[in-house]
């Protein structure tokens, strides 16, 4: 079985990124993707410096040739496991297969959990957004609903009244608002809804409204969402290697995998970078991450061959 310098778990933006920084450096390196990056469901990425409107597909089939293009490779499959073994680790996909590795790069990204809201799945990515910074130009002067989970949607919803005059709020399951959030939201023109949301209403291709309980409709063409994320990092449980809740004003918004500033996590050897470890990392800072981590974890390499070169030497 070859045994890989670095075995790079997740082909999106940090792993191809960190991928193609190791194999430019002369390692051996296999990236194992699944196929499915968590925006896969968006038409294009924005705020990505000269690649603005490209499909993620474009962008990693792309990567995926660079990497190739200097001696890496790539391979399809989901990882169910990874383990430790004499001197590295040992990868387990679902069919079977394992893969053995000196050095892991998890670049796996994360889940969005979407509010229980019958209507949301099936327009997420398109018009529904949770992005002002990502979707925000594609929905501008529209009329925009932002979907209140939390108070986190008091931030929200201020963003996306940059892009529109036409905002509601609906509070749906967050708290009520504070005198000054209330005074904030009068001030800036933002319509507030109280009650449950029921569904999204939808026409064809399009949202058209949003139904709340008891029937009444509010017309809308774009609806904002707060989504839970989840780190996707269950297969790392054999290393010891477990996720934290990641909380922003007291208020948790999900899990991830906790790092150094050059990617290292907890576990010898493990490095991890992008969205596993950032929620609120974009693509362009996620590609970042990947080289930052590829950096730390190729000098953790040549330190270990190091230490191997003067004990061979002085025996």
């Amino acid at each position: 079985m070859t045994k890989y310098d670095v075995i790079v778990i997740g082909g999106g933006a940090a792993g191809l990124s960190g991928a193609l920084a190791l194999v430019r450096f002369r390692r051996s390196v296999l990236v194992i993707d699944d196929g499915t990056p968590r925006n896969a469901p968006a038409e294009a990425v924005h705020n990505y410096l000269t690649r603005d409107g490209a499909s993620p597909s474009e962008i990693y089939a792309i990567g995926r040739q660079e990497v190739i293009g200097y001696g890496g490779e790539v391979a399809e499959g989901t990882v169910i496991a990874a383990r430790r073994d004499d001197d590295g680790f040992t990868v387990e996909l679902a069919d079977g297969t394992t893969y053995r590795s000196r050095r892991l790069l998890v670049t796996t990204g994360l889940t969005d959990v979407l509010p229980d809201v019958p209507g949301l799945a099936e327009r997420w990515g398109k018009d529904v957004v949770h992005c002002p910074y990502c979707h925000g130009w594609e929905v501008q002067d529209q009329a925009i609903g932002v979907l209140a989970t939390s108070p986190m949607a008091m931030h929200q919803v201020q963003l996306f009244r940059q892009l529109s005059d036409d905002v509601t709020l609906f509070l749906h399951t967050a708290p009520e608002p504070t005198e000054e959030q209330w005074e904030e939201l009068a001030a800036r023109g933002i319509a507030v809804v109280q009650g449950k949301v029921e569904q999204i209403a939808v026409e064809g291709d399009r949202i058209t409204g949003v139904r709340l309980e008891g029937g009444t409709v509010i017309p809308r063409q774009a609806l904002a969402v707060q989504t839970t994320v989840r780190a996707r990092a269950g297969f790392l449980a054999d290393l010891g290697l477990e996720t934290t809740v990641i909380e922003t004003n007291g208020v948790e918004v999900g899990t991830a995998v906790k790092v150094d500033a050059m990617g290292a996590t907890e576990v010898p050897g493990v490095f991890a970078a992008g969205n596993v470890t950032n929620p609120m990392a974009q693509v362009m800072p996620s590609a970042a991450a990947g080289l930052m981590a590829a950096g730390g974890l190729n000098f953790d390499l040549i330190t270990e061959e190091t230490r191997l070169a003067v004990a061979a030497r002085s025996s």
